[in-house]
Protein backbone atom coordinates (compact mmCIF):
# COMPACT_ATOMS: atom_id res chain seq x y z
CA UNK A 1 0.00 0.00 0.00
CA UNK A 2 1.35 3.09 -0.96
CA UNK A 3 1.16 7.29 -0.25
CA UNK A 4 -0.53 8.59 0.06
CA UNK A 5 -2.77 5.53 1.23
CA UNK A 6 -1.30 3.76 4.85
CA UNK A 7 -2.34 0.68 6.54
CA UNK A 8 -3.51 1.31 9.55
CA UNK A 9 -2.20 -2.03 11.96
CA UNK A 10 -3.85 -1.21 15.19
CA UNK A 11 -7.62 -1.03 13.63
CA UNK A 12 -6.82 -3.79 10.35
CA UNK A 13 -7.91 -0.73 8.17
CA UNK A 14 -6.89 2.01 5.78
CA UNK A 15 -6.22 5.27 7.90
CA UNK A 16 -8.40 8.08 6.54
CA UNK A 17 -7.03 9.11 3.13
CA UNK A 18 -6.20 13.19 4.14
CA UNK A 19 -5.04 14.00 0.73
CA UNK A 20 -8.36 16.23 0.15
CA UNK A 21 -7.33 17.71 -3.03
CA UNK A 22 -6.59 13.70 -4.64
CA UNK A 23 -10.37 12.81 -3.28
CA UNK A 24 -11.45 15.81 -5.12
CA UNK A 25 -9.84 15.49 -8.40
CA UNK A 26 -10.59 11.46 -8.09
CA UNK A 27 -14.46 12.54 -7.85
CA UNK A 28 -14.50 14.91 -10.26
CA UNK A 29 -12.72 12.54 -12.90
CA UNK A 30 -15.65 9.70 -11.95
CA UNK A 31 -18.66 12.10 -12.39
CA UNK A 32 -19.80 9.68 -14.72
CA UNK A 33 -20.14 6.89 -12.49
CA UNK A 34 -21.34 9.22 -9.56
CA UNK A 35 -24.41 10.26 -11.50
CA UNK A 36 -24.72 6.28 -12.64
CA UNK A 37 -24.99 6.27 -9.04
CA UNK A 38 -28.01 8.05 -8.18
CA UNK A 39 -29.60 7.41 -11.55
CA UNK A 40 -29.77 3.71 -10.56
CA UNK A 41 -30.87 4.50 -7.02
CA UNK A 42 -33.76 6.74 -8.54
CA UNK A 43 -34.87 4.00 -10.40
CA UNK A 44 -34.52 1.13 -8.51
CA UNK A 45 -34.94 2.39 -5.15
CA UNK A 46 -38.82 3.09 -4.87
CA UNK A 47 -39.29 -0.52 -6.71
CA UNK A 48 -37.64 -2.17 -4.28
CA UNK A 49 -38.91 -0.37 -0.72
CA UNK A 50 -42.40 -1.75 -2.17
CA UNK A 51 -41.03 -5.46 -2.79
CA UNK A 52 -39.12 -5.79 0.34
CA UNK A 53 -43.21 -6.47 2.02
CA UNK A 54 -43.54 -8.73 -0.53
CA UNK A 55 -40.77 -11.16 -0.77
CA UNK A 56 -41.36 -14.16 1.24
CA UNK A 57 -38.99 -16.14 3.74
CA UNK A 58 -36.53 -18.75 2.24
CA UNK A 59 -36.01 -21.72 4.55
CA UNK A 60 -32.38 -21.98 5.58
CA UNK A 61 -30.71 -23.68 8.19
CA UNK A 62 -27.81 -22.84 11.06
CA UNK A 63 -25.19 -25.11 9.37
CA UNK A 64 -23.22 -22.66 7.92
CA UNK A 65 -24.61 -19.57 8.96
CA UNK A 66 -22.48 -18.32 12.14
CA UNK A 67 -19.25 -17.58 10.57
CA UNK A 68 -16.08 -15.82 11.90
CA UNK A 69 -13.27 -14.01 10.59
CA UNK A 70 -9.73 -14.48 11.31
CA UNK A 71 -6.37 -13.15 10.46
CA UNK A 72 -2.82 -14.98 9.52
CA UNK A 73 -1.50 -11.61 11.81
CA UNK A 74 -3.24 -12.79 14.73
CA UNK A 75 -1.57 -15.26 16.78
CA UNK A 76 -2.23 -18.05 14.37
CA UNK A 77 -1.20 -21.16 16.17
CA UNK A 78 -3.25 -20.12 18.88
CA UNK A 79 -6.03 -19.35 16.19
CA UNK A 80 -6.42 -22.73 15.05
CA UNK A 81 -7.00 -23.77 18.80
CA UNK A 82 -9.74 -21.60 19.28
CA UNK A 83 -11.66 -22.53 15.99
CA UNK A 84 -11.75 -25.77 17.11
CA UNK A 85 -12.74 -25.26 20.62
CA UNK A 86 -15.58 -22.74 18.97
CA UNK A 87 -16.39 -25.44 16.96
CA UNK A 88 -16.67 -23.53 13.69
CA UNK A 89 -17.21 -24.88 10.47
CA UNK A 90 -17.69 -21.52 8.97
CA UNK A 91 -14.34 -18.82 8.11
CA UNK A 92 -13.70 -15.83 6.58
CA UNK A 93 -9.91 -15.20 5.81
CA UNK A 94 -8.55 -11.78 4.95
CA UNK A 95 -5.32 -11.22 2.31
CA UNK A 96 -4.22 -8.29 1.17
CA UNK A 97 -3.14 -7.99 -2.15
CA UNK A 98 -0.21 -5.38 -1.35
CA UNK A 99 1.41 -8.67 0.59
CA UNK A 100 1.19 -11.15 -2.61
CA UNK A 101 5.06 -12.07 -1.26
CA UNK A 102 3.18 -13.79 2.26
CA UNK A 103 1.15 -15.90 -0.63
CA UNK A 104 3.01 -19.37 0.75
CA UNK A 105 2.14 -18.40 4.25
CA UNK A 106 -1.36 -17.43 3.49
CA UNK A 107 -1.46 -20.70 1.72
CA UNK A 108 -0.27 -22.80 4.58
CA UNK A 109 -2.88 -20.84 7.22
CA UNK A 110 -5.31 -21.55 4.66
CA UNK A 111 -5.45 -25.32 4.10
CA UNK A 112 -4.93 -26.34 7.92
CA UNK A 113 -8.50 -25.23 7.70
CA UNK A 114 -9.44 -26.90 4.34
CA UNK A 115 -12.01 -29.30 6.02
CA UNK A 116 -14.00 -25.99 6.52
CA UNK A 117 -16.26 -23.38 4.65
CA UNK A 118 -13.55 -20.32 3.85
CA UNK A 119 -14.14 -17.09 2.25
CA UNK A 120 -10.75 -15.54 1.19
CA UNK A 121 -11.45 -12.09 1.07
CA UNK A 122 -9.18 -10.43 -1.35
CA UNK A 123 -8.36 -6.92 0.01
CA UNK A 124 -7.20 -4.60 -2.57
CA UNK A 125 -4.96 -1.36 -3.13
CA UNK A 126 -4.82 1.57 -5.39
CA UNK A 127 -1.84 -0.24 -7.33
CA UNK A 128 -4.62 -2.52 -8.08
CA UNK A 129 -7.11 -1.09 -9.24
CA UNK A 130 -5.52 1.29 -11.46
CA UNK A 131 -3.06 -1.22 -12.49
CA UNK A 132 -5.56 -3.89 -13.68
CA UNK A 133 -3.04 -6.15 -15.70
CA UNK A 134 -1.10 -6.43 -11.92
CA UNK A 135 -4.77 -7.27 -10.61
CA UNK A 136 -5.11 -10.24 -13.53
CA UNK A 137 -1.77 -11.32 -12.59
CA UNK A 138 -2.28 -11.53 -8.65
CA UNK A 139 -5.91 -12.88 -9.16
CA UNK A 140 -4.46 -15.94 -10.99
CA UNK A 141 -1.98 -16.83 -8.65
CA UNK A 142 -4.51 -16.16 -6.10
CA UNK A 143 -7.40 -18.37 -8.01
CA UNK A 144 -4.70 -21.16 -8.76
CA UNK A 145 -3.44 -21.85 -5.55
CA UNK A 146 -6.25 -20.96 -2.67
CA UNK A 147 -8.78 -22.34 -5.13
CA UNK A 148 -9.09 -25.85 -4.11
CA UNK A 149 -9.48 -25.03 -0.37
CA UNK A 150 -12.00 -22.47 -0.55
CA UNK A 151 -15.27 -22.08 -0.97
CA UNK A 152 -15.48 -18.53 -2.09
CA UNK A 153 -13.49 -14.89 -3.03
CA UNK A 154 -15.01 -12.36 -1.61
CA UNK A 155 -13.26 -9.70 -4.46
CA UNK A 156 -12.49 -6.22 -2.79
CA UNK A 157 -13.79 -4.58 0.05
CA UNK A 158 -15.55 -1.57 1.44
CA UNK A 159 -15.95 0.01 -2.00
CA UNK A 160 -17.76 2.74 -0.74
CA UNK A 161 -14.54 4.69 1.12
CA UNK A 162 -12.12 6.11 -0.77
CA UNK A 163 -9.50 5.11 2.16
CA UNK A 164 -9.81 1.36 0.28
CA UNK A 165 -9.05 2.62 -2.76
CA UNK A 166 -11.66 2.83 -4.88
CA UNK A 167 -13.45 6.32 -5.81
CA UNK A 168 -16.48 5.29 -7.46
CA UNK A 169 -19.09 2.38 -8.72
CA UNK A 170 -16.83 1.87 -11.85
CA UNK A 171 -14.11 1.68 -10.09
CA UNK A 172 -15.02 -1.36 -8.31
CA UNK A 173 -17.27 -2.89 -11.41
CA UNK A 174 -13.65 -2.67 -13.69
CA UNK A 175 -11.60 -4.30 -10.85
CA UNK A 176 -14.77 -7.23 -10.55
CA UNK A 177 -14.60 -7.94 -14.16
CA UNK A 178 -11.03 -8.87 -13.85
CA UNK A 179 -11.81 -11.37 -11.73
CA UNK A 180 -15.24 -12.57 -13.83
CA UNK A 181 -13.31 -12.75 -16.51
CA UNK A 182 -10.70 -15.21 -15.10
CA UNK A 183 -13.70 -17.27 -13.71
CA UNK A 184 -15.03 -17.72 -17.22
CA UNK A 185 -11.88 -17.92 -18.96
CA UNK A 186 -9.96 -20.76 -16.41
CA UNK A 187 -11.13 -20.84 -13.33
CA UNK A 188 -15.17 -22.11 -13.42
CA UNK A 189 -15.79 -23.86 -10.52
CA UNK A 190 -15.14 -20.94 -7.98
CA UNK A 191 -17.22 -18.94 -6.65
CA UNK A 192 -17.44 -14.85 -6.54
CA UNK A 193 -18.72 -12.64 -4.18
CA UNK A 194 -19.44 -8.53 -4.29
CA UNK A 195 -20.04 -5.92 -4.41
CA UNK A 196 -19.35 -5.85 -0.28
CA UNK A 197 -20.43 -2.31 0.72
CA UNK A 198 -20.30 -1.33 3.82
CA UNK A 199 -23.04 0.07 6.69
CA UNK A 200 -26.61 1.17 5.11
CA UNK A 201 -25.22 2.76 2.20
CA UNK A 202 -27.29 0.77 -0.29
CA UNK A 203 -27.03 3.50 -3.31
CA UNK A 204 -23.90 2.10 -3.66
CA UNK A 205 -25.07 -1.59 -3.78
CA UNK A 206 -27.78 -0.84 -5.96
CA UNK A 207 -25.46 1.19 -8.89
CA UNK A 208 -23.12 -2.39 -8.28
CA UNK A 209 -26.33 -4.45 -8.97
CA UNK A 210 -28.02 -2.27 -11.90
CA UNK A 211 -25.35 -1.78 -14.33
CA UNK A 212 -24.03 -2.61 -17.80
CA UNK A 213 -21.30 -4.28 -17.17
CA UNK A 214 -21.00 -8.17 -18.45
CA UNK A 215 -20.30 -9.67 -15.09
CA UNK A 216 -22.27 -11.50 -11.91
CA UNK A 217 -22.03 -12.21 -8.70
CA UNK A 218 -22.28 -15.89 -7.60
CA UNK A 219 -23.69 -14.01 -4.16
CA UNK A 220 -24.05 -10.66 -2.76
CA UNK A 221 -21.83 -10.35 0.20
CA UNK A 222 -22.55 -7.25 2.54
CA UNK A 223 -20.30 -5.21 5.41
CA UNK A 224 -23.48 -4.73 7.20
CA UNK A 225 -22.31 -2.45 10.52
CA UNK A 226 -25.42 -1.04 12.70
CA UNK A 227 -22.72 -0.04 15.16
CA UNK A 228 -23.81 3.95 14.88
CA UNK A 229 -27.05 3.20 16.13
CA UNK A 230 -26.47 1.62 19.01
CA UNK A 231 -28.45 -2.17 19.80
CA UNK A 232 -29.41 -4.22 16.66
CA UNK A 233 -33.01 -3.27 17.10
CA UNK A 234 -32.63 0.04 16.56
CA UNK A 235 -33.28 2.16 13.57
CA UNK A 236 -32.28 4.11 10.77
CA UNK A 237 -34.14 6.32 9.06
CA UNK A 238 -37.22 3.81 9.86
CA UNK A 239 -35.08 0.87 9.42
CA UNK A 240 -33.59 -1.98 11.57
CA UNK A 241 -31.30 -4.30 11.12
CA UNK A 242 -34.26 -6.68 10.25
CA UNK A 243 -35.55 -4.12 7.60
CA UNK A 244 -32.34 -3.10 6.51
CA UNK A 245 -31.78 -7.08 5.81
CA UNK A 246 -35.27 -7.24 3.73
CA UNK A 247 -34.45 -4.42 1.27
CA UNK A 248 -30.93 -6.03 0.60
CA UNK A 249 -32.69 -9.11 0.31
CA UNK A 250 -34.95 -7.55 -2.48
CA UNK A 251 -32.33 -5.79 -4.03
CA UNK A 252 -30.45 -8.88 -4.67
CA UNK A 253 -34.08 -11.19 -5.90
CA UNK A 254 -34.12 -8.11 -8.73
CA UNK A 255 -31.06 -7.68 -9.81
CA UNK A 256 -29.76 -9.95 -12.76
CA UNK A 257 -26.35 -10.17 -11.70
CA UNK A 258 -26.48 -11.46 -8.24
CA UNK A 259 -28.62 -14.61 -7.00
CA UNK A 260 -30.45 -14.51 -3.64
CA UNK A 261 -27.78 -15.58 -1.91
CA UNK A 262 -26.69 -12.93 1.17
CA UNK A 263 -23.47 -12.90 3.11
CA UNK A 264 -22.84 -10.05 6.03
CA UNK A 265 -19.33 -10.85 5.65
CA UNK A 266 -18.20 -7.97 8.14
CA UNK A 267 -19.95 -6.77 11.32
CA UNK A 268 -19.00 -5.86 15.26
CA UNK A 269 -19.25 -3.47 17.68
CA UNK A 270 -15.84 -1.27 18.71
CA UNK A 271 -15.37 -1.74 22.89
CA UNK A 272 -14.60 1.06 24.85
CA UNK A 273 -11.39 1.91 26.28
CA UNK A 274 -9.39 -0.05 23.38
CA UNK A 275 -8.15 3.20 21.46
CA UNK A 276 -5.87 3.03 19.71
CA UNK A 277 -7.19 -0.45 18.31
CA UNK A 278 -10.77 0.92 18.19
CA UNK A 279 -11.59 1.26 14.55
CA UNK A 280 -14.16 4.51 15.76
CA UNK A 281 -14.43 7.21 18.34
CA UNK A 282 -14.76 6.32 21.44
CA UNK A 283 -18.58 7.61 20.89
CA UNK A 284 -19.60 4.18 18.87
CA UNK A 285 -17.67 2.17 21.48
CA UNK A 286 -19.80 -0.10 23.83
CA UNK A 287 -18.81 -2.13 27.06
CA UNK A 288 -17.92 -5.68 26.84
CA UNK A 289 -21.40 -7.03 28.45
CA UNK A 290 -23.06 -4.73 25.71
CA UNK A 291 -20.97 -6.55 22.71
CA UNK A 292 -21.99 -9.54 23.93
CA UNK A 293 -25.31 -8.86 24.10
CA UNK A 294 -25.09 -7.48 20.73
CA UNK A 295 -23.56 -9.77 18.91
CA UNK A 296 -25.96 -12.31 19.81
CA UNK A 297 -28.89 -10.52 19.02
CA UNK A 298 -27.42 -9.60 15.68
CA UNK A 299 -26.92 -13.28 14.47
CA UNK A 300 -30.08 -14.48 15.65
CA UNK A 301 -31.87 -11.10 14.02
CA UNK A 302 -30.05 -12.18 11.08
CA UNK A 303 -31.39 -15.98 11.16
CA UNK A 304 -34.57 -14.99 11.71
CA UNK A 305 -35.08 -13.03 8.82
CA UNK A 306 -34.46 -16.41 7.02
CA UNK A 307 -33.00 -14.18 4.29
CA UNK A 308 -29.02 -14.42 5.29
CA UNK A 309 -27.17 -17.45 4.53
CA UNK A 310 -24.03 -16.01 7.04
CA UNK A 311 -22.80 -14.06 9.01
CA UNK A 312 -19.12 -13.33 9.78
CA UNK A 313 -18.11 -11.93 13.04
CA UNK A 314 -15.51 -8.96 12.81
CA UNK A 315 -13.28 -10.99 14.07
CA UNK A 316 -12.04 -13.71 16.69
CA UNK A 317 -8.82 -12.03 17.63
CA UNK A 318 -8.62 -8.14 17.80
CA UNK A 319 -7.77 -5.65 20.85
CA UNK A 320 -10.35 -2.98 19.44
CA UNK A 321 -13.56 -5.06 18.22
CA UNK A 322 -12.95 -9.05 18.68
CA UNK A 323 -14.23 -12.02 20.84
CA UNK A 324 -10.59 -11.95 22.08
CA UNK A 325 -8.24 -9.22 23.26
CA UNK A 326 -4.19 -10.01 22.44
CA UNK A 327 -2.51 -6.66 22.88
CA UNK A 328 -0.75 -8.55 27.10
CA UNK A 329 -2.09 -11.89 26.68
CA UNK A 330 -4.89 -13.99 24.86
CA UNK A 331 -8.14 -13.00 26.93
CA UNK A 332 -11.38 -14.37 26.46
CA UNK A 333 -13.80 -11.99 26.24
CA UNK A 334 -17.40 -12.70 27.49
CA UNK A 335 -18.72 -12.81 24.31
CA UNK A 336 -16.37 -15.44 23.59
CA UNK A 337 -18.86 -17.76 25.85
CA UNK A 338 -21.34 -16.37 24.53
CA UNK A 339 -20.78 -17.31 20.88
CA UNK A 340 -18.94 -20.84 21.85
CA UNK A 341 -22.49 -21.44 23.92
CA UNK A 342 -25.15 -20.00 20.74
CA UNK A 343 -22.93 -22.04 18.31
CA UNK A 344 -22.92 -25.18 20.22
CA UNK A 345 -26.67 -25.09 21.08
CA UNK A 346 -28.29 -24.06 17.74
CA UNK A 347 -25.79 -25.72 15.42
CA UNK A 348 -27.68 -27.22 12.42
CA UNK A 349 -31.04 -26.07 13.32
CA UNK A 350 -34.27 -25.21 11.98
CA UNK A 351 -36.26 -22.04 11.63
CA UNK A 352 -39.60 -22.77 13.18
CA UNK A 353 -41.02 -19.39 13.95
CA UNK A 354 -40.09 -15.43 14.66
CA UNK A 355 -42.34 -12.72 16.71
CA UNK A 356 -42.27 -10.14 18.93
CA UNK A 357 -44.86 -9.45 21.75
CA UNK A 358 -45.54 -7.36 24.51
CA UNK A 359 -41.79 -6.35 23.66
CA UNK A 360 -39.99 -9.37 23.58
CA UNK A 361 -38.61 -11.13 21.01
CA UNK A 362 -39.05 -14.64 20.46
CA UNK A 363 -37.31 -17.08 18.24
CA UNK A 364 -37.50 -20.94 18.19
CA UNK A 365 -35.42 -23.43 16.71
CA UNK A 366 -35.84 -26.90 15.95
CA UNK A 367 -33.78 -30.07 15.05
CA UNK A 368 -34.44 -33.84 16.03
CA UNK A 369 -34.01 -33.99 19.48
CA UNK A 370 -35.17 -30.45 20.53
CA UNK A 371 -36.56 -27.12 20.56
CA UNK A 372 -34.71 -24.48 21.35
CA UNK A 373 -36.86 -20.85 21.83
CA UNK A 374 -34.19 -17.26 22.25
CA UNK A 375 -36.07 -14.77 24.16
CA UNK A 376 -35.05 -11.68 24.85
CA UNK A 377 -36.26 -7.97 25.80
CA UNK A 378 -34.77 -4.30 25.55
CA UNK A 379 -36.29 -3.88 28.47
CA UNK A 380 -36.00 -5.84 32.24
CA UNK A 381 -39.46 -8.27 32.64
CA UNK A 382 -40.46 -11.45 34.84
CA UNK A 383 -41.84 -14.28 33.64
CA UNK A 384 -43.59 -16.96 35.65
CA UNK A 385 -44.30 -20.47 35.36
CA UNK A 386 -46.38 -23.28 37.13
CA UNK A 387 -43.79 -25.23 36.99
CA UNK A 388 -39.97 -24.96 37.07
CA UNK A 389 -38.40 -23.79 33.52
CA UNK A 390 -35.14 -25.22 32.47
CA UNK A 391 -33.19 -22.96 30.39
CA UNK A 392 -29.79 -21.88 30.07
CA UNK A 393 -28.33 -18.12 29.98
CA UNK A 394 -26.13 -16.70 27.46
CA UNK A 395 -22.99 -17.90 28.74
CA UNK A 396 -24.28 -21.43 29.15
CA UNK A 397 -25.23 -21.52 32.57
CA UNK A 398 -28.14 -23.64 33.30
CA UNK A 399 -31.16 -22.64 35.25
CA UNK A 400 -34.13 -24.24 36.63
CA UNK A 401 -36.86 -21.78 38.22
CA UNK A 402 -40.17 -20.94 38.23
CA UNK A 403 -39.54 -17.32 37.78
CA UNK A 404 -37.78 -15.92 34.68
CA UNK A 405 -35.77 -12.39 34.65
CA UNK A 406 -35.85 -11.85 30.86
CA UNK A 407 -33.61 -8.76 29.57
CA UNK A 408 -30.84 -7.61 26.93
CA UNK A 409 -29.47 -11.04 27.55
CA UNK A 410 -30.87 -13.81 26.05
CA UNK A 411 -31.62 -16.78 27.31
CA UNK A 412 -32.08 -20.71 25.75
CA UNK A 413 -35.50 -22.53 26.32
CA UNK A 414 -34.82 -26.15 25.83
CA UNK A 415 -37.37 -28.68 25.63
CA UNK A 416 -36.34 -32.04 24.64
CA UNK A 417 -38.06 -34.78 22.38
Amino acid sequence: MKKPFSWDSYSDQPYQLKDRALKKAMRQKEWFSLVGTLCSTLFVAPITIVLQFLIPKRTLTTKHFFGMSINLDKAPEATKELVEELGLTTLLIRIKLWEMEKIDAYLEFIKHFEHKSIILNIMQDREHVEDLSLLQKDLTTLFEKCGPYVSSFQIGTTLNRAKWGFFSVREYLRFYQVAYRLKHQKFPNIKLLGPSVIDFEYHFTVHALFNFFRLKYDGLSALLYVDRRGAPENSQMGYDLLKKIDLLDSLALLSPKSPRKIYITETNWPISNTAPYAPTSEHECVDEESYANFMVRYYLLAFASQKVDAVYWHQLIAPGYGLIDNRERLRKRTAFNAFKHMLSLLKEMHFVHFNTQQERYHLKLKDKSKTVEVIWSLQTQQSSYATPEGYSDRDGTYHQDRSVTIGPSPIYLIKEY
